[in-house]
């Protein structure tokens, strides 16, 4: 039997880092996972320590690799996007832990830069909002914060990189400083329309443009690995964020296509073409990927927290002992009772964008017992994504009848049959349900030339599970306004800290 050529996938996410092979028609062979500490300092502060990603990055590449029937022709690289990590130059080690996407802890000076007249521009040049979410004032704050740090970067000492540049960094032995265009699009340092880093946001942070890495396409050649680091010289062929990855795995390829992806967070995005589209509901505008120089833009409405809640259910409230639990728990009851979770625990992303809100339940009664809470939390991602979808259908124009879905929490069945009865959507439910991965591999086989595009192969395109609407639009009006109520509530109380 002759052996095949496979692709390395590298998928580091928010909790877990994984190591995927593929075969060349999208197959998954063999998977590796590693968890790694989070850690959270302060209210709202959410880091990781950058070794411990490293560690757990290089630990399952080695065990993929002794899995690999060849060594593979290619790695694509995929990662947790706004991460944000600052290394010295001469020795490779980090100054300061990583601050982690869903980290609050720049909420003031986002604040007052918006006080400043700033945001028009921002929004204008990145697609973004000024927002802790995004690199730029993570940046800042390190560089504020970890004395001599800035009088370094100033003098070309020190590295920026999100969690790809970094682990870019590692594996080629510091060879290498780049990125590419999705997750620099992602920093609110770069310009998304002349596709470089601009000089009015980096006056705007502060921050010294020395510190920046190269941004190439996103299927390109980003250099080879260091044998003495993996043991193996490989091509690293994409660099891709993890939600961009989502959409290419998924197929969504052509404007107007639609995909969300339930992880630690939900990330729903809709491909609107080679120009960016502008919301008025404050999403934000996006590089989807960019191939031999032509950007392509995707519309993004983002939940921070998913299954980061289903995970707060477990270690947090002790409800439930494993994430799939709260399936049954949800469908043993045939109504909410009124008992809404509003999970806020790091803010709220779009449309409302308040980095002081912060969780609550409401409409408990003396009846209310663990499978109200389970339930109030699966249905807390189903009612943001349909604020998310309905915004995105408005700014754009476009009316998606298919919502392609995606991610580990994806897996609960009864999670995506509230999905589209609150988005009256057709839901597709992937058939390999960790899709970021692949689309990371099938860029890196793009640019290794084993395929001639990203679209699925035939075996990639296996029948999907489907879920359609059982609500009527008069009972699923009524939920979402109970739901606006109360998110309400807690906007009203972070008007204390506003």
């Amino acid at each position: 039997m002759a052996k095949t050529q496979s692709i390395l996938s590298i998928d580091q996410g928010t909790t877990s880092s994984r190591a995927i092979l593929f075969d060349e028609s999208g197959r998954s062979q063999y998977t590796s996972q590693r968890d790694f500490s989070q850690y959270f300092p302060a209210d709202g502060w959410v880091e990781h320590d950058p070794e411990d990603i490293w560690s757990s990055v290089n630990d399952v590449v080695q065990d993929a690799l002794v899995h690999a029937s060849l060594s593979p022709v290619a790695i694509g690289i995929t990662n947790q996007r706004e991460t944000t990590v600052i290394w010295d130059r001469a020795t490779g080690k980090p100054i300061y832990n990583a601050i982690v996407w869903q980290d609050r802890r720049t909420a003031d000076l986002c604040n007052t830069l918006r006080k400043q007249g700033f945001e028009d521009k921002v929004v204008a040049r990145t697609g973004l909002r000024l927002d802790p979410y995004f690199s730029a004032s993570k940046i800042a704050w390190i560089l504020d914060h970890v004395p001599g740090a800035r009088a370094q970067a100033e003098k070309g000492q020190l590295a920026f990189g999100t969690i790809d540049s970094f682990l870019l960094w590692r594996l080629t032995n510091g060879r290498v400083h780049a990125t590419d265009a999705t997750n620099a699009s992602r920093t609110a340092l770069f310009n998304i329309k002349t596709q470089e880093w601009d000089s009015a946001l980096l006056e705007i942070f502060n921050v010294p443009n020395a510190l920046l890495p190269e941004v190439r396409d996103t299927a390109s050649d980003f250099g080879i690995t260091d044998p003495n680091i993996i043991g193996h010289a490989i091509p690293i062929n994409a660099l891709v964020g993890d939600q961009q990855a989502a959409l290419i795995g998924q197929g969504c390829l052509e404007r107007g296509m639609l995909k969300s992806t339930y992880g630690t967070g939900c990330f729903a995005m809709l491909h609107t073409g080679t120009q960016p589209i502008v919301s008025n509901h404050q999403l934000l505008t996006t590089v989807a990927y960019r191939l031999k120089a032509q950007p392509f833009y995707a519309m993004e409405g983002s939940i921070f927290m998913a299954g980061a809640t289903v995970q707060w259910l477990k270690d947090q409230l002790g409800i439930v002992d494993s994430a799939s639990e709260t399936e049954a728990l949800a469908a043993s009851l045939s109504d909410n009772e009124g008992v809404f979770l509003v999970p806020a625990f790091t803010g709220l992303g779009p449309p409302h964008w308040n980095p002081h809100a912060r969780g609550a339940l409401v409409g408990m009664t003396r009846d209310t017992n663990r499978a109200h809470i389970a339930r109030a939390a699966l249905e807390a991602v189903c009612y943001q994504s349909a604020e998310l979808i309905s915004a995105m259908t408005q700014d754009s124009g476009q009316n998606a009848s298919v919502l392609r879905i995606d991610g580990g929490m994806a897996r609960n069945n009864w999670m995506a049959q509230y999905l589209s009865d609150m988005t009256a959507l057709e839901v597709q439910r992937a058939t390999l349900i960790e899709t970021t991965a692949l689309g990371a591999a099938r860029l890196a086989g793009l640019q290794a030339g084993l395929h001639g595009s990203l679209k699925p192969s035939n075996s990639e395109s296996a029948d999907a599970d489907h879920f359609t609407p059982t609500l009527d639009s008069e009972n699923r009006r009524q939920r979402m306004m109970s739901w606006e109520r109360a998110v309400k509530s807690v906007l009203q109380y972070a008007q204390k800290d506003s």
